[in-house]
């Protein structure tokens, strides 16, 4: 079978070991009768993957712009080929002029500095969290920082700041309510003990009613170095996101150092970001624990490309008029309704989410669609053999629907596609076979 001139090739494509499993499932499936043993090399051909790791490109129909289970954000053309362009041999930590060592990640960091003008320095690591725990223990290690107890969030699959910031062995100083602290619960809770005041934004959830804070700029006038994690990885204000805190205003309102993502908002590679005052962030860069917390540079390339290049997919979506968006989606419903399909454009709302501008929603436009495309517009042969995308919407009142927020609208043709094949699959299945998924991914904001 592995003599097989297809398989030959597909071997050199996708190696060895995903040629011979699907040769040996060909195999059985001819064991126990269901296909002639004259059928077993086609049949390991049809079942070879189209790439030879196991994740699957997604079309994101949730209406959840920065949906953290589909990677968060999609990188922008841009990125995508300076990563391509960074794959093999490149010169990271080299200049090609002189032929010495350079600094790593030059251009990088560059753009990042030029991003982000009230930042003396900046540095990255490899997520949010990471620049978080480098700060804490570079900076506070055997000390204090001092945190509102309405600030000690939990970060997702279990994550909790407290027992990140305590990991590093710095004490936590808890001061104020959940909901309350007021500038003279940090007064009094300031000591010989104190490194830094934290300041972290909630990106994940909402605190309303009776409440209070203090803003970076009162912190600032306590004399104690200020950290600020915004989290969501905002450089400069929004007009559409007017309550969601970036690098550039906490700078200036007299934080020494604020910590953010690279994806997220920004809508680049995952990564840490720190920015900042240049003694601190160059004590940081210096820090053993930095090497541990290095990005590689398919990260450099792709941040880079995300500073410089056009507005990346994440800054489109938000920006994309509702007017758009429902043109689009009557389009896409009478072409599918015209080829059969029960599929109405409805109106409907879509979130930020991944961290980011919590309660915020934008209007949409989605494709209703019956509840039992589902499953087959997620996962199938199909999709593993390339054949077409994997689509995940969500599941509300009983309806599948494809939210066209966070779908491209390049990506409209393929969604279409994906849209008619599924219901075809769904047409051939056995009746016993088709049922309504109500557990489609992206349904739980």
């Amino acid at each position: 079978m592995l003599a097989d001139p297809r398989l030959v090739q597909a071997r050199l494509r996708l190696g060895g070991a995903l040629v011979k499993a699907a040769v040996t499932s060909a195999q059985e499936l001819a064991r126990s009768g269901a296909i002639n043993p004259e059928s077993v090399a086609d049949a390991a051909v049809a079942q070879l993957p189209s790439w030879p790791a196991s994740l699957s490109p997604v079309i994101n129909a949730t209406g959840v712009i920065v949906h953290t289970n589909l990677g968060r954000a999609p990188l922008s053309a841009a990125a995508r080929e300076a990563v391509s362009m960074a794959a093999g041999c490149t010169d990271v930590e080299y200049d090609l002029a002189t032929g010495k060592r350079s600094r790593r990640g030059g251009g990088a960091l560059g753009a990042l500095a030029r991003a982000v003008p009230a930042a003396a320095a900046v540095h990255v690591v490899n997520n949010n969290a990471a620049a978080l725990a480098l700060a804490a223990t570079a900076l506070a290690a055997g000390g204090e920082i001092i945190v509102s107890r309405g600030e000690l969030i939990e970060i997702g699959d279990g994550f909790r700041l407290p027992d990140l910031l305590q990991s590093t062995g710095a004490r936590i100083r808890e001061v104020g309510t959940t909901n309350r602290t007021a500038m003279e619960d940090y007064r009094r809770a300031i000591g010989a003990d104190t490194r830094f005041v934290l300041k972290v934004h909630p990106s994940n959830y909402q605190i309303q009613g009776f409440t209070a804070a203090v803003s970076v700029g009162e912190l600032a006038s306590l004399g104690v170095l200020v950290v600020g994690d915004i989290g969501s990885g905002l450089l400069g204000p929004h007009p559409l996101l007017p309550d969601e805190p970036d690098a550039q205003s906490w700078l200036r309102a007299g934080a020494g150092l604020v910590t953010a993502s690279g994806d997220k908002l920004l809508g680049g590679p995952q990564a840490g970001l720190l920015l900042g005052k240049a003694d601190i962030v160059t004590r940081l860069a210096r820090h053993p624990l930095a090497r541990a917390l290095r990005v590689d540079k398919l990260t450099l390339a792709a941040l880079e490309a995300t500073l410089t290049g056009p507005a990346p997919p994440v800054s489109q979506a938000l920006a994309a008029s509702q007017e758009s968006i429902s043109e689009r989606a009557k389009c896409q419903a009478e072409r599918l309704a015209a080829a059969g399909l029960d599929c109405m454009a409805v109106p409907t709302v879509s979130v930020v989410g991944g961290g980011g501008g919590p309660g915020v929603r934008f209007p949409s436009a989605a494709l209703s669609l019956p509840p039992q495309l589902a499953a087959g517009l997620r996962s199938g042969q199909a999709i593993r053999r390339g054949d077409r995308p994997a689509v995940v919407g969500r599941i509300e009142g009983g309806r599948l629907l494809l939210d066209l927020r966070t779908v491209a609208p390049a990506d409209d043709d393929r969604l279409a596609a994906a849209v008619l094949a599924a219901a075809a699959d769904d047409r051939a299945r056995p009746p016993e076979a088709s049922h309504p998924d109500h557990a489609t991914p992206g349904g739980d904001r």
